[in-house]
């Protein structure tokens, strides 16, 4: 009778995608939607969809490539990594060919190495271009 219904929060998975574009770098896109700054290309996994399946989207989605997955790098879930809402986002890395462009959330895109990556990076999206610079895996 008295009882309130408990309600549940979960924290929300995500996937980023490293995308390796060979003997050129990594494509960041630069974020058209707050927070705003540069970021690894990603976002939100759909219902029913698996992982992978929302890194290739992701991917397509903001860089207009076609990846090919070739691993799953590291998992990063503190509470703190995005302060919209908390999020789990399981980083791949990927291959792509050809030439990225900007699309979706994305108002500008480029192709970085670890000595000329842009600022602002947003979320924690710099400790994990560290991580992936200094071959955590």
């Amino acid at each position: 009778m008295g009882r309130s219904k408990q309600q549940f929060r979960n924290p929300l998975p995500t996937v980023d995608i490293i995308i390796e574009l060979k003997d050129k770098g990594i494509v960041l896109i630069r974020r058209k939607n707050p927070p705003h700054g540069w970021a690894i290309p990603g976002g939100f996994v759909d219902y029913g969809e698996s992982l992978e399946d929302a890194a290739v989207r992701e991917a397509r989605e903001e860089t207009s490539l076609n990846v090919e997955l070739i691993r799953q790098f590291h998992t990063y879930s503190d509470p703190k990594r995005d302060a919209r809402f908390h999020t789990i986002s399981t980083v791949y890395i990927a291959s792509a060919k050809g030439e990225p462009m900007a699309a979706d959330d994305a108002a500008d895109i480029g192709v970085f190495k670890e000595d000329n990556l842009p600022e602002p990076i947003v979320f924690d999206h710099k400790e994990i271009l560290r991580d992936y610079f200094k071959k955590r895996w």
